[in-house]
């Protein structure tokens, strides 16, 4: 049955959504992936500022690339090589340059859509863009469903199955002990909410990244004039050349596109749910940094992956090792025995943070539909059996599983972004007209969205024009004295409360209209000479940026 559904999913559907939507969004878009692809690596430059209790935009990166880095990167890699030929390898490439489109929207989207809750932290995701953006409530229902399946019990079981055997190949420890070392972890940390989550990923997703990305490197080093055939073989494999794999062109372009989402997860609808808690001025902002984690996930971790198998000489067509032994054994071939364990123990952090982020995915989508304490409670249960669960079944039924409730989740969120795309587009040609204006941070302002179901407390308080005010002499006693802005070339500056450093007169705020801070002197009735104003006073425009229930400047 899972089978039968499988091909379905797969075959039939998502090959065409996947790869057609994601070309779509990339040529209606202007290739934004590849427009902002520099913007990324300067958004970093702010990617550290929040507010307090709030997450930084790098912090909802690193608990991306925490959940998106994982068994796929190893395992997932290895079994699309197995079963579908070295190239699924150039396939999963395309699902991931076309994706980083499909990622950029979502997150886009879920950042526009997001909530804010009591505590002052932020919810958001597909759910949530489906019932405030589309107005089906029911269809965010299912999505949440879905997302809580795949997430909470299907990819938990695929990431426990992978650890257990990949320390049962290496140290000889039997799987239901290492499953039940994972369940005694996860159960202790997934009482700490989502802070206690960052925090951890903060810390273990860039040691693992990098320490992972090292290995790689020197396996590829050591075997360096053997990269243009090993190239040439993902290329002719890809389109049915290879002798080795001819006719196999269809196996190739499955595998690659099914663990290729399974591993970036663009267009999934999971990252969203991350991006949407972060605090950033502008959704799009948060859409272009977690399209960059697409791009670290497969482009350049599947890929070592991929090139340790293929260098290592230890892969032959029709092997029947797979998952993360072909792997393991791959680096012990170059390195030695120790590069099994340390594949071992590298997969060890991949699985942790991945188990953590997948468990956070989950409760994320529980809370849309329930706040009562006991489904969650049961929840937490259900996550720890099946993580107990995956530790002790085949590769084949985990895996299966899996695929069915993700390629279920993948078309219910592609159809919701595919209709929410002119939102999307909307908003990043706000964001591009802002950087063509020369503002360094582009602030969104509610205003230009009154139209759209949006969270008035989602935004904070910002300043919408802060500049020196140009000269104005007057030229008569009769003359209106006021500061004149700067036109065109203002800044929009941060928060408030950080950005003005000296005290300045405030009108009243309204929650829907800009306030101009400024003394204007109407007429100049000075009984001598004629006024003259050399440098007026600075202005700022203060505009409620999503503010709720607040009207004073701190």
């Amino acid at each position: 049955m899972l089978d039968l559904l499988n091909d379905l999913i797969w075959s039939k559907l998502l090959i065409v959504m996947l790869i057609g939507l994601g070309l779509l969004f990339t040529i209606r878009s202007g290739f934004v992936q590849f427009r902002y692809f520099g913007n990324m690596f300067t958004i970093f430059g702010h990617a550290f500022e929040r507010q307090p209790g709030q997450l930084s935009s790098f912090q909802a990166l690193m608990l991306s690339v925490a959940g998106r880095v994982g068994a796929g990167n190893i395992a997932g890699v290895s079994v699309a090589i197995m079963l579908g030929g070295p190239g699924a390898i150039f396939w999963m490439w395309v699902v991931a340059l076309v994706g980083m489109a499909t990622s950029y929207f979502e997150c886009s989207l879920a950042q526009l859509y997001k909530r804010r809750e009591p505590d002052g932290t932020y919810r958001g995701g597909p759910a949530f863009y489906i019932q405030h953006g589309l107005g089906q409530r029911w269809l965010g229902i299912l999505v949440s469903i879905l997302l809580l399946m795949t997430f909470g019990f299907g990819f938990n079981a695929v990431q426990s199955f992978t650890v257990a055997s990949s320390l049962h190949d290496t140290f000889g420890v039997p799987t239901v002990a290492s499953g039940i070392a994972l369940t005694l972890v996860i159960g202790g940390i997934i009482f700490g909410g989502i802070r206690r989550i960052a925090k951890w990923a903060d810390v273990l997703v860039p040691v693992m990244a990098f320490s992972y990305l090292g290995m790689a490197l020197f396996v590829i080093g050591s075997n360096f004039s053997a990269i243009p055939e090993t190239f040439g073989l993902i290329f002719r494999s890809a389109f049915g050349l290879e002798q080795a794999f001819a006719g196999g062109i269809g196996a190739a372009i499955l595998m690659g596109v099914k663990r290729g989402l399974f591993s970036n997860e663009a267009g999934l609808g999971s990252a969203p749910n991350v991006a949407a808690v972060a605090e950033v001025k502008h959704p799009v902002a948060q859409g272009i940094v977690q399209s960059l984690s697409v791009f670290i996930d497969t482009i350049i971790l599947c890929s070592c992956t991929a090139l340790i198998i293929l260098l290592s000489g230890v892969y032959e067509p029709g092997m029947d090792q797979a998952g993360v032994v072909l792997t393991q054994t791959a680096v012990a071939a170059v390195v030695g025995e120790w590069g099994r364990v340390f594949v071992s123990v590298a997969l060890l952090l991949f699985v942790f943070t991945t188990l953590i982020y997948n468990y956070y995915l989950g409760e994320n989508a529980l809370g849309f539909f329930t706040e009562k304490r006991t489904p969650v409670v049961i929840y937490r249960v259900l996550v720890i059996i099946l993580v107990l669960w995956g530790s002790v079944q085949d590769l084949g039924t985990v895996f299966a599983f899996a695929d069915v409730t993700m390629g279920l989740l993948a078309i219910a969120n592609l159809i919701a972004v595919a209709l929410l795309f002119k939102v999307g587009l909307r908003l990043m040609r706000d964001y591009d007209s802002q950087i063509r204006a020369g503002i360094e941070q582009p602030v969104l302002d509610p205003k230009n969205y009154a139209d759209l179901d949006l969270d008035p407390a989602g935004r904070q308080l910002v300043v919408d024009r802060l500049g020196r005010a140009a000269d104005n002499l007057a030229g008569d006693r009769d003359d209106r004295l006021q500061a004149q802005p700067l036109g065109h070339l203002e800044q929009r500056a941060g928060a408030v409360d950080h950005a003005l450093r000296h005290p300045v007169m405030v009108a009243q705020v309204d929650e829907q209209q800009l306030a101009v801070v400024a003394l204007t002197i109407d007429p100049a009735r000075q009984a001598h000479d004629l006024a003259g104003i050399g440098i007026a006073q600075g202005t700022a425009g203060v505009g409620p940026v999503g503010m709720h229930g607040e009207r004073t400047l701190k």
